[in-house]
């Protein structure tokens, strides 16, 4: 059976890269820690804003230091005229990690200082691209941010025009700590390989963003979305896995490299998608993704990952499925850049060795 975000032969997967103390996934405890504390008391007792703060800063902030970040945070919302008018000029059919890239990218290209407070600026403007994109698809319009409304309830608005229930904004907030951060994940090593050629942030963010959009990193929650449609109801769960295994296709949302045992991101994230589902009054739902992760579990052993309950819960509070991936690449940010400040500051070029298994030296027999 393919499942994917397996680890398989290769991919660095017992190698200690390197040390950091920007967060902590213990398979041995079953937990995931930022900076020493939980994620999922982070996700029930504190702001997103706060955890930014956490991961850059590495502690929370006083009620002070949170007010300045939140002052700087809400001044650069809104999108630069010319970056607006490129996006909005791109193909339809651009995929919304594409137009993040791009948009990542020229941010850097017309920073007169990319070095100078890059992280909170991107922190700042990247809801206003996923939102723009989001809108331009479906022929909308751009709305303007709200300096009044925090990250998360502004980021829901400036994307459908209007405030969601709190329920919605809490689960969306919800999303976005668990994902701010997950120690050496492929794109946040990717931003640290950047990182470490002396590339700036801009540079090293539109690599992680690259690296996220592949289907065995960030682009299995668009998979996720397919699975369950397919699937549609309970009944159709034990089929379709007797199906996919027999076929040996990949199972997207199980199996955690790291966490075999289970990712302690799932239960809060569950119990969003729960209170997200009961609101939009999508049980039939609830019980195709219990149905599924029974079978799953049953059939292979295999617990599910965030992504599992998380993309079902973007998906349900509007926004379509290809927006899914660039969502975790904006909630990912703080800790992307948290590790590349980490790894600008070692100051240390990464290059790992590589074993040589092609062919021994030869020479050529032929003259010209």
């Amino acid at each position: 059976m393919a499942v994917t975000g397996a680890g398989g032969r290769g991919g660095l997967g017992c190698v200690c890269a390197d040390a950091t103390a920007i967060s902590m996934v213990s398979p041995a405890t079953g937990t995931v820690t930022y900076r020493g504390y939980p994620v999922a008391e982070l996700a029930r007792r504190c702001s997103y804003e706060e955890v930014a703060y956490l991961l850059w800063h590495g502690e929370l902030p006083t009620p002070g230091q949170l007010t300045a970040q939140n002052r700087a945070e809400r001044a650069q919302r809104a999108l630069p005229p010319a970056l607006a008018a490129t996006l909005t000029a791109l193909p339809a059919a651009a995929h919304p990690m594409d137009t993040l890239r791009t948009a990542v990218s020229l941010l850097g290209a017309t920073d007169p200082d990319p070095d100078d407070a890059t992280a909170l600026r991107l922190f700042a403007v990247m809801p206003a691209v996923v939102a723009l994109d989001h809108r331009r698809r479906q022929g909308l319009g751009a709305v303007p941010p709200r300096p009044d409304l925090s990250y998360a309830a502004n980021f829901l608005y400036m994307t459908f025009g209007k405030i969601p229930e709190p329920q919605i904004v809490a689960a969306f907030q919800t999303a976005l700590i668990l994902y701010a951060e997950h120690g050496y994940n492929p794109s946040a090593f990717t931003a640290r390989i950047t990182a470490a050629t002396c590339a700036d942030t801009y540079s090293a963010v539109t690599a992680a963003i690259s690296a996220l959009k592949g289907p065995r990193h960030g682009g299995a929650a668009q998979a996720i979305i397919q699975m369950l449609t397919d699937i549609a109801i309970p009944d159709n769960a034990q089929p379709w896995l007797t199906d996919t295994l027999t076929a040996n296709h990949p199972i997207p949302g199980f199996a955690h490299h790291a966490c075999p045992d289970g990712d302690p991101r799932v239960p809060a994230m569950r119990a969003a998608l729960g209170m997200t589902a009961a609101l939009r009054g999508r049980h039939d739902l609830i019980e195709t993704y219990e149905t599924l992760a029974a079978a799953i579990y049953h059939a292979k052993g295999l617990h599910p990952t965030l992504d599992y309950p998380a993309a079902p819960a973007i998906h349900l509070i509007g926004y379509d499925t290809a927006n899914i991936t660039p969502i975790i690449a904006t909630a990912r940010l703080p800790g992307w850049t948290a590790h590349i400040t980490e790894q600008q500051t070692a100051n240390t070029l990464t290059r790992p060795r590589t074993p040589y298994n092609g062919p021994p030296e030869r020479h050529l027999t032929r003259r010209r």
